[in-house]
């Protein structure tokens, strides 16, 4: 990095690295050669009655070794990023190097992906050599989040089920992975305690959980008045078109216990998809949501 905030440090760095090459010198110079007419005295160091260690000067085939780097140093130091801000002779930079690779890698995988782009995505989720190359994507860039086998964690969603918060049709699928998306719950704090308590209860009958029968009707009455069907709708099957999820399966992005969804409703959830379109490109992306498409298929056959 050589992006200061002010010259100070600049010459600091520059500073440090001289001295600290040049100091390197002097001292081999310093002990490589005795004082004249000194007498070389031993180092007080005896091995087996007579084998003494004698304080000799370096030998000169180390001495001309050790010469070599400080003067390879040096001369690193012109041609390279080394000395503070200082760029070099020859402009070299790390992210230069990268983006000259990665142009090199993209050249030599365009008709691939050229031939996959002619595709239509649920051909290509079906073909078996595109869906090697999109799961090597998916494992290169996906499987922080959502797993390695695409099932997802705590606030990462499920990649291999048929659930979708935001659509699985072919473009939402594109739209998702290339723009991202932002789900927002709004906090509902205002309701109060019990209020919310009995809609935890009543979310948790739409899918079959058990729950306590009183607070599941007062909680119905509740997620119609107090505005929860507005995004998950009236029938609490949510609305792609907002994000908002599906409250009648038994798909939990946080949790399905009481507690969970009532911390869910008091406090709220912000969850971010990044968007991926300008770092992978547009095919790559077409490739990445064929391998995503195709989970969903394969789990719509079992």
């Amino acid at each position: 990095m050589n992006d200061f905030v002010n010259q100070f440090w600049n010459w600091y760095v520059i500073l440090l690295v001289l001295v600290s090459i040049i100091a390197c010198g002097v001292l081999l110079w310093t002990q490589s050669t005795p004082p004249a007419g000194s007498r070389v005295d031993t180092t007080g160091h005896v091995w087996d009655e007579t084998l003494e260690e004698y304080n000799n000067p370096l030998p000169k085939w180390w001495m001309w070794l050790f010469y070599i780097t400080v003067i390879f140093s040096l001369v690193y130091c012109v041609l390279y990023p080394t000395l503070g801000s200082y760029q070099g002779m020859l402009g070299w930079s790390s992210s230069g190097q990268l983006a000259k690779e990665v142009a090199k890698a993209d050249e030599q995988s365009k008709p691939l992906y050229d031939k996959y782009m002619k595709m239509d995505l649920q051909a290509l989720a079906a073909d078996k050599e595109g869906i090697e190359t999109g799961k090597r994507l998916y494992l290169t860039y996906c499987m922080q989040c959502h797993g390695a086998d695409a099932r997802g964690s705590k606030g990462f969603p499920n990649l291999a089920d048929n659930d979708w918060q935001w659509g699985g049709e072919p473009a939402q699928i594109v739209e998702t992975i290339s723009n991202g998306r932002m789900g927002v719950m709004p906090p509902h704090a205002q309701l109060g305690a019990e209020t919310i308590k009995d809609l935890a209860n009543y979310v948790r009958s739409l899918s079959g959980m058990p729950a306590d029968s009183v607070r599941v009707a007062k909680g119905q009455e509740a997620f119609n008045t107090a505005g929860c069907s507005g995004c998950h709708g009236p029938d609490a099957k949510g609305m792609h078109a907002l994000g908002a999820p599906n409250l009648t399966d038994k798909t939990w992005l946080y949790g399905s216990s009481e507690a969970t969804i009532m911390e869910t409703i008091t406090k709220g959830r912000t969850n971010q998809m990044p968007a991926w379109k300008e770092f992978l490109g547009e095919a790559k992306v077409h490739v990445l949501a064929a391998y995503v498409l195709s989970l969903s298929t394969a789990a719509d056959k079992k």
